[in-house]
Protein backbone atom coordinates (compact mmCIF):
# COMPACT_ATOMS: atom_id res chain seq x y z
CA UNK A 1 0.00 0.00 0.00
CA UNK A 2 1.32 3.41 -0.94
CA UNK A 3 2.09 5.60 2.07
CA UNK A 4 -0.37 8.42 2.60
CA UNK A 5 0.86 12.02 2.64
CA UNK A 6 1.56 13.44 6.07
CA UNK A 7 0.58 17.00 5.13
CA UNK A 8 -1.00 19.08 2.38
CA UNK A 9 -1.70 22.68 1.56
CA UNK A 10 -5.01 24.55 1.67
CA UNK A 11 -6.18 28.12 1.16
CA UNK A 12 -7.57 30.00 4.16
CA UNK A 13 -9.42 33.30 4.21
CA UNK A 14 -7.56 35.51 6.69
CA UNK A 15 -9.32 38.86 6.17
CA UNK A 16 -12.69 39.95 4.83
CA UNK A 17 -12.18 41.88 1.58
CA UNK A 18 -13.13 45.55 1.51
CA UNK A 19 -14.21 45.90 -2.10
CA UNK A 20 -12.03 43.92 -4.48
CA UNK A 21 -10.24 41.01 -2.80
CA UNK A 22 -6.45 41.16 -2.69
CA UNK A 23 -3.88 38.37 -2.27
CA UNK A 24 -3.30 39.59 1.29
CA UNK A 25 -6.82 38.44 2.21
CA UNK A 26 -5.73 34.81 1.80
CA UNK A 27 -3.04 32.48 3.12
CA UNK A 28 -1.79 29.15 1.76
CA UNK A 29 -1.12 26.95 4.78
CA UNK A 30 0.26 23.48 5.29
CA UNK A 31 -1.83 21.24 7.52
CA UNK A 32 -1.65 17.59 8.64
CA UNK A 33 -3.39 14.97 6.50
CA UNK A 34 -5.12 12.22 8.48
CA UNK A 35 -6.10 8.74 7.32
CA UNK A 36 -9.87 8.31 6.88
CA UNK A 37 -11.93 6.72 9.63
CA UNK A 38 -15.05 4.58 9.20
CA UNK A 39 -17.37 5.87 6.49
CA UNK A 40 -14.86 8.38 5.16
CA UNK A 41 -12.54 8.70 2.16
CA UNK A 42 -9.31 10.59 1.52
CA UNK A 43 -9.15 12.28 -1.87
CA UNK A 44 -6.26 13.83 -3.74
CA UNK A 45 -7.83 16.75 -5.52
CA UNK A 46 -7.05 16.98 -9.22
CA UNK A 47 -9.13 20.08 -10.02
CA UNK A 48 -11.06 22.62 -7.99
CA UNK A 49 -13.50 25.27 -9.04
CA UNK A 50 -13.46 29.02 -8.49
CA UNK A 51 -16.84 30.69 -9.00
CA UNK A 52 -18.38 34.17 -8.69
CA UNK A 53 -20.64 33.18 -5.78
CA UNK A 54 -17.54 32.61 -3.64
CA UNK A 55 -16.96 36.36 -3.47
CA UNK A 56 -20.20 36.79 -1.53
CA UNK A 57 -19.17 34.11 0.93
CA UNK A 58 -16.16 36.22 1.87
CA UNK A 59 -18.49 38.78 3.49
CA UNK A 60 -19.79 38.13 6.98
CA UNK A 61 -23.44 38.50 6.05
CA UNK A 62 -26.43 36.21 6.19
CA UNK A 63 -27.14 34.58 2.85
CA UNK A 64 -28.38 31.36 1.27
CA UNK A 65 -24.99 29.78 2.01
CA UNK A 66 -22.89 30.39 5.14
CA UNK A 67 -19.91 32.75 4.83
CA UNK A 68 -16.36 31.46 4.77
CA UNK A 69 -14.85 31.49 8.25
CA UNK A 70 -11.65 33.37 8.93
CA UNK A 71 -8.48 31.32 9.43
CA UNK A 72 -10.24 28.23 8.11
CA UNK A 73 -10.10 26.45 4.75
CA UNK A 74 -12.44 27.66 2.05
CA UNK A 75 -14.54 25.14 0.15
CA UNK A 76 -16.12 24.65 -3.25
CA UNK A 77 -16.50 22.08 -6.00
CA UNK A 78 -13.61 19.70 -6.63
CA UNK A 79 -12.85 16.49 -8.49
CA UNK A 80 -10.21 14.10 -7.26
CA UNK A 81 -8.94 10.56 -6.91
CA UNK A 82 -9.62 8.42 -3.86
CA UNK A 83 -6.28 7.46 -2.28
CA UNK A 84 -7.67 5.80 0.87
CA UNK A 85 -11.13 4.54 1.71
CA UNK A 86 -12.93 3.27 4.79
CA UNK A 87 -16.32 3.48 3.09
CA UNK A 88 -18.27 0.77 1.34
CA UNK A 89 -18.68 1.41 -2.36
CA UNK A 90 -15.57 3.58 -2.73
CA UNK A 91 -12.22 2.13 -3.73
CA UNK A 92 -8.74 3.52 -4.17
CA UNK A 93 -8.53 4.90 -7.71
CA UNK A 94 -12.16 5.99 -7.94
CA UNK A 95 -12.76 9.54 -9.18
CA UNK A 96 -15.24 11.60 -7.19
CA UNK A 97 -16.93 14.99 -7.21
CA UNK A 98 -17.22 16.67 -3.81
CA UNK A 99 -17.39 20.04 -2.06
CA UNK A 100 -13.97 20.39 -0.40
CA UNK A 101 -11.97 22.34 -2.93
CA UNK A 102 -9.25 24.94 -2.30
CA UNK A 103 -6.94 22.20 -0.91
CA UNK A 104 -4.65 19.42 -2.10
CA UNK A 105 -6.21 16.65 0.00
CA UNK A 106 -9.78 16.27 1.24
CA UNK A 107 -10.89 13.95 4.04
CA UNK A 108 -14.68 13.69 3.95
CA UNK A 109 -17.68 11.44 4.59
CA UNK A 110 -18.23 9.25 1.54
CA UNK A 111 -21.93 10.20 1.52
CA UNK A 112 -20.85 13.71 0.49
CA UNK A 113 -18.98 12.46 -2.58
CA UNK A 114 -20.31 11.32 -5.95
CA UNK A 115 -18.45 9.03 -8.33
CA UNK A 116 -17.76 10.44 -11.79
CA UNK A 117 -16.74 8.62 -14.94
CA UNK A 118 -13.73 10.05 -16.74
CA UNK A 119 -14.47 7.90 -19.80
CA UNK A 120 -17.70 9.80 -20.50
CA UNK A 121 -16.16 13.28 -20.27
CA UNK A 122 -12.93 14.85 -19.02
CA UNK A 123 -12.93 14.96 -15.22
CA UNK A 124 -12.77 18.77 -15.24
CA UNK A 125 -16.09 18.87 -17.13
CA UNK A 126 -17.87 17.79 -13.94
CA UNK A 127 -17.01 21.21 -12.49
CA UNK A 128 -18.41 23.09 -15.48
CA UNK A 129 -20.51 21.98 -18.41
CA UNK A 130 -21.75 18.84 -16.60
CA UNK A 131 -21.51 20.30 -13.10
CA UNK A 132 -22.99 23.06 -11.00
CA UNK A 133 -22.61 25.83 -13.64
CA UNK A 134 -24.24 23.63 -16.26
CA UNK A 135 -27.20 22.75 -14.05
CA UNK A 136 -27.51 26.45 -13.19
CA UNK A 137 -27.83 27.27 -16.88
CA UNK A 138 -30.24 24.42 -17.58
CA UNK A 139 -32.55 25.01 -14.62
CA UNK A 140 -32.43 28.81 -14.86
CA UNK A 141 -33.40 28.90 -18.52
CA UNK A 142 -35.87 26.04 -18.77
CA UNK A 143 -37.48 26.06 -15.33
CA UNK A 144 -37.06 29.52 -13.79
CA UNK A 145 -37.41 31.53 -17.02
CA UNK A 146 -39.98 29.12 -18.50
CA UNK A 147 -38.26 29.16 -21.88
CA UNK A 148 -40.34 28.02 -24.83
CA UNK A 149 -39.45 27.58 -28.52
CA UNK A 150 -39.58 30.85 -30.40
CA UNK A 151 -38.41 32.99 -27.48
CA UNK A 152 -35.73 35.60 -28.06
CA UNK A 153 -33.10 35.25 -25.32
CA UNK A 154 -30.48 37.67 -23.99
CA UNK A 155 -27.67 36.40 -21.76
CA UNK A 156 -25.21 38.64 -19.91
CA UNK A 157 -21.77 37.35 -19.05
CA UNK A 158 -22.33 35.03 -21.99
CA UNK A 159 -18.74 33.82 -22.42
CA UNK A 160 -18.59 32.43 -18.88
CA UNK A 161 -19.30 28.88 -17.76
CA UNK A 162 -23.00 29.52 -17.11
CA UNK A 163 -23.77 32.08 -19.80
CA UNK A 164 -22.22 30.17 -22.68
CA UNK A 165 -24.30 27.12 -21.82
CA UNK A 166 -27.51 29.14 -21.44
CA UNK A 167 -27.17 30.53 -24.96
CA UNK A 168 -26.43 27.18 -26.53
CA UNK A 169 -29.28 25.40 -24.74
CA UNK A 170 -31.64 28.15 -25.90
CA UNK A 171 -30.43 27.69 -29.49
CA UNK A 172 -30.79 23.90 -29.30
CA UNK A 173 -34.27 24.24 -27.81
CA UNK A 174 -35.52 26.47 -30.65
CA UNK A 175 -34.96 30.10 -29.65
CA UNK A 176 -35.84 32.60 -32.36
CA UNK A 177 -32.78 34.68 -31.50
CA UNK A 178 -29.93 34.37 -28.96
CA UNK A 179 -27.97 37.46 -27.92
CA UNK A 180 -25.02 37.66 -25.56
CA UNK A 181 -22.80 40.27 -23.95
CA UNK A 182 -19.15 39.79 -23.07
CA UNK A 183 -16.16 41.87 -22.02
CA UNK A 184 -13.88 41.63 -25.05
CA UNK A 185 -14.06 41.54 -28.83
CA UNK A 186 -12.42 38.10 -28.76
CA UNK A 187 -15.19 36.74 -26.55
CA UNK A 188 -17.84 38.32 -28.77
CA UNK A 189 -16.35 36.50 -31.75
CA UNK A 190 -16.34 33.24 -29.77
CA UNK A 191 -20.03 33.62 -28.93
CA UNK A 192 -21.03 33.99 -32.56
CA UNK A 193 -18.51 31.78 -34.34
CA UNK A 194 -18.22 28.85 -31.91
CA UNK A 195 -21.30 28.90 -29.68
CA UNK A 196 -23.78 29.86 -32.39
CA UNK A 197 -25.23 33.04 -30.88
CA UNK A 198 -27.13 35.13 -33.42
CA UNK A 199 -25.65 38.37 -32.10
CA UNK A 200 -23.25 39.51 -29.40
CA UNK A 201 -21.64 42.73 -28.23
CA UNK A 202 -18.77 43.97 -26.08
CA UNK A 203 -20.34 45.89 -23.20
CA UNK A 204 -17.15 47.96 -22.90
CA UNK A 205 -17.65 49.41 -26.38
CA UNK A 206 -20.67 51.56 -25.53
CA UNK A 207 -23.88 51.82 -23.50
CA UNK A 208 -25.43 48.41 -22.99
CA UNK A 209 -28.93 49.70 -23.69
CA UNK A 210 -27.95 51.02 -27.12
CA UNK A 211 -26.04 47.89 -28.10
CA UNK A 212 -28.86 45.61 -26.93
CA UNK A 213 -31.45 47.61 -28.89
CA UNK A 214 -29.39 47.15 -32.04
CA UNK A 215 -28.89 43.43 -31.39
CA UNK A 216 -32.56 42.83 -30.50
CA UNK A 217 -34.65 45.14 -32.71
CA UNK A 218 -37.80 43.10 -32.00
CA UNK A 219 -37.19 42.92 -28.26
CA UNK A 220 -36.48 39.90 -26.05
CA UNK A 221 -38.67 37.42 -24.21
CA UNK A 222 -36.14 36.01 -21.73
CA UNK A 223 -33.20 37.64 -19.97
CA UNK A 224 -30.72 35.45 -18.08
CA UNK A 225 -28.92 37.84 -15.73
CA UNK A 226 -25.38 37.09 -14.57
CA UNK A 227 -24.31 40.72 -14.24
CA UNK A 228 -27.02 43.03 -12.85
CA UNK A 229 -26.60 46.82 -12.97
CA UNK A 230 -26.78 48.42 -16.39
CA UNK A 231 -27.38 45.04 -18.04
CA UNK A 232 -30.54 44.44 -16.04
CA UNK A 233 -31.72 47.97 -16.71
CA UNK A 234 -31.13 47.56 -20.45
CA UNK A 235 -32.92 44.20 -20.50
CA UNK A 236 -35.99 45.63 -18.75
CA UNK A 237 -36.16 48.20 -21.53
CA UNK A 238 -36.08 45.56 -24.29
CA UNK A 239 -38.28 42.86 -22.74
CA UNK A 240 -41.55 42.22 -24.51
CA UNK A 241 -44.84 41.88 -22.66
CA UNK A 242 -44.90 38.92 -20.28
CA UNK A 243 -41.12 38.60 -20.51
CA UNK A 244 -39.23 36.62 -17.91
CA UNK A 245 -35.96 37.30 -16.11
CA UNK A 246 -33.87 34.62 -14.38
CA UNK A 247 -31.78 36.43 -11.77
CA UNK A 248 -28.69 34.25 -11.42
CA UNK A 249 -25.94 36.67 -10.40
CA UNK A 250 -24.85 40.29 -10.22
CA UNK A 251 -21.09 40.14 -10.67
CA UNK A 252 -20.98 43.84 -11.57
CA UNK A 253 -21.85 44.61 -7.92
CA UNK A 254 -19.96 41.94 -5.98
CA UNK A 255 -16.99 44.19 -5.22
CA UNK A 256 -18.81 47.52 -4.83
CA UNK A 257 -17.98 49.28 -1.57
CA UNK A 258 -20.90 51.70 -1.69
CA UNK A 259 -24.61 51.17 -2.15
CA UNK A 260 -25.25 49.02 -5.24
CA UNK A 261 -26.82 50.68 -8.24
CA UNK A 262 -30.15 49.21 -9.21
CA UNK A 263 -32.16 49.49 -12.40
CA UNK A 264 -33.86 52.88 -12.60
CA UNK A 265 -36.66 51.58 -14.81
CA UNK A 266 -38.06 48.78 -12.66
CA UNK A 267 -41.53 50.26 -13.02
CA UNK A 268 -41.54 48.88 -16.58
CA UNK A 269 -42.14 45.47 -15.03
CA UNK A 270 -45.65 46.57 -14.09
CA UNK A 271 -46.97 47.63 -17.48
CA UNK A 272 -45.14 44.89 -19.33
CA UNK A 273 -46.31 42.27 -16.80
CA UNK A 274 -42.78 40.97 -16.42
CA UNK A 275 -41.68 38.19 -14.11
CA UNK A 276 -38.32 38.56 -12.33
CA UNK A 277 -37.26 35.54 -10.30
CA UNK A 278 -34.08 34.88 -8.40
CA UNK A 279 -32.95 31.30 -7.98
CA UNK A 280 -30.36 29.06 -6.35
CA UNK A 281 -29.20 25.98 -8.24
CA UNK A 282 -29.54 23.77 -5.17
CA UNK A 283 -33.31 24.17 -5.36
CA UNK A 284 -33.34 22.34 -8.70
CA UNK A 285 -31.46 19.13 -7.89
CA UNK A 286 -34.46 17.13 -9.12
CA UNK A 287 -33.44 18.13 -12.66
CA UNK A 288 -29.93 16.64 -12.29
CA UNK A 289 -30.56 13.28 -14.03
CA UNK A 290 -32.44 14.91 -16.91
CA UNK A 291 -29.77 17.59 -17.23
CA UNK A 292 -26.83 15.17 -17.33
CA UNK A 293 -28.57 12.89 -19.81
CA UNK A 294 -29.53 15.66 -22.23
CA UNK A 295 -26.45 17.87 -21.99
CA UNK A 296 -23.92 15.01 -22.09
CA UNK A 297 -25.59 13.87 -25.31
CA UNK A 298 -25.14 17.33 -26.83
CA UNK A 299 -21.51 17.41 -25.70
CA UNK A 300 -20.76 13.99 -27.22
CA UNK A 301 -22.43 14.94 -30.50
CA UNK A 302 -20.59 18.26 -30.66
CA UNK A 303 -23.83 20.25 -30.67
CA UNK A 304 -22.89 21.97 -27.42
CA UNK A 305 -19.36 23.29 -27.09
CA UNK A 306 -17.55 24.44 -23.99
CA UNK A 307 -14.28 26.04 -23.00
CA UNK A 308 -12.19 25.79 -19.87
CA UNK A 309 -9.48 28.11 -18.60
CA UNK A 310 -6.91 26.31 -16.44
CA UNK A 311 -4.64 27.89 -13.85
CA UNK A 312 -1.96 25.42 -12.79
CA UNK A 313 -0.94 24.70 -9.23
CA UNK A 314 -2.46 25.31 -5.83
CA UNK A 315 -0.01 28.20 -5.35
CA UNK A 316 -1.96 30.07 -8.04
CA UNK A 317 -5.43 29.29 -6.68
CA UNK A 318 -6.15 32.81 -5.43
CA UNK A 319 -4.78 34.40 -8.59
CA UNK A 320 -7.11 32.16 -10.59
CA UNK A 321 -10.04 33.27 -8.47
CA UNK A 322 -9.15 36.96 -8.87
CA UNK A 323 -8.66 36.44 -12.61
CA UNK A 324 -12.14 34.97 -12.84
CA UNK A 325 -13.58 38.04 -11.10
CA UNK A 326 -11.71 40.22 -13.62
CA UNK A 327 -13.17 38.24 -16.51
CA UNK A 328 -9.88 36.73 -17.66
CA UNK A 329 -11.42 33.29 -18.19
CA UNK A 330 -13.20 31.96 -21.25
CA UNK A 331 -15.72 29.40 -20.07
CA UNK A 332 -15.08 27.70 -16.73
CA UNK A 333 -12.15 28.80 -14.60
CA UNK A 334 -10.50 25.76 -13.01
CA UNK A 335 -7.46 25.32 -10.79
CA UNK A 336 -5.47 22.34 -12.03
CA UNK A 337 -3.64 20.26 -9.42
CA UNK A 338 -3.26 17.17 -11.59
CA UNK A 339 0.33 17.77 -12.67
Amino acid sequence: MTALPSSGREWHLVARPDGWPTPEDFALREVPVEAPTAGRILVRNLYFSVDPYMRGRMNDVKSYVPPFQLDAPMDGGAVGEVIASEAEGFAVGDHVLHGLGWREYANLPAKHAKKVDGSLAPLSAYLGVLGMPGLTAYAGLLDVASFKPGDAVFVSGAAGAVGSEVGQIARLKGASRVIGSAGSDEKVKLLVDEYGFDAAFNYKNGPVAEQLKEAAPDGIDVYFDNVGGDHLEAALGRLNQFGRVALCGAIAQYNDKGAPTGPRNLALAIGKRLRLQGFIVGDHSDLQPQFVDEVSGWVRSGELKYNETFVEGIDNGVEGFLGMLRGENTGKMIIDLSR
